[in-house]
């Protein structure tokens, strides 16, 4: 092993500027998941009035499509590991298309779910709580849509056969970025829909 390849593998995977987006997007929803606890104490039984108003059925399943996306995810990342360039990248883009799918369905649940809050009257206005909710999971909202388009461009990139064994640092950056995506959701989930 090189020296240079040695060195690689020390630092974090993916490209750096990743990195810096990652750390600025947990910063961004702690601040705003701070937020929400603080509002949360002034009234308790509100926010337990409110979040009873809330399907957590939508939230379950949009969770487990997202696990299940960001599995497909490291299985494509995988897969651009073997050796075998053509047969890596036609496994890996399989996979990036299953995790894309998934991303859909999620954008569609969202939106049906946001489409039922509005036809019950509910928007920023109604009260704190849902002030948070909508913030929270229209912010998430918009970073799966990003995440959608990432993952397209990353299997474009596998299908051209962008990436290889030995280079797979875009396919990597792109995992990194849906990963976030599915971290901040399991914590929205459990601070929006669970915790009481």
């Amino acid at each position: 092993m090189t020296k240079e390849l040695q060195t690689k593998e020390k630092l974090p995977p993916g490209d750096f500027g990743i990195w810096i987006i990652v750390y600025v997007e947990l910063i961004t929803f702690g601040l705003l998941f701070v937020g929400y606890a603080f509002a949360r104490r002034l009234d308790v039984a509100l926010f337990n009035e409110s979040q009873l108003l809330l399907d957590t059925r939508f939230g379950f399943v949009n969770t487990l499509i997202l696990v299940t996306s960001s599995y497909f995810v490291v299985k494509a990342l995988e897969s651009i590991k073997i050796k075998a360039k053509k047969e890596a990248s036609a496994l890996a883009s399989k996979w990036l298309l299953f995790a894309m799918g998934l991303g859909l369905v999620f954008i569609v649940n969202k939106i049906i779910e946001f489409s039922q809050k509005s036809a019950q009257g509910i928007d920023l206005s109604t009260n704190t709580f849902f002030m948070f909710y909508i913030l929270l999971t229209a912010f998430h909202f918009l970073h799966m849509i990003l995440g959608v388009v990432i993952l397209f461009n990353v299997r474009q990139n596998t299908k051209r056969g962008a990436y290889s064994y030995e280079n797979y640092l875009g396919m990597q950056t792109g995992a990194i970025y849906w990963h976030l995506i599915d971290l901040l959701w399991i914590v929205l989930f459990a601070v929006i829909y669970i915790i009481r």
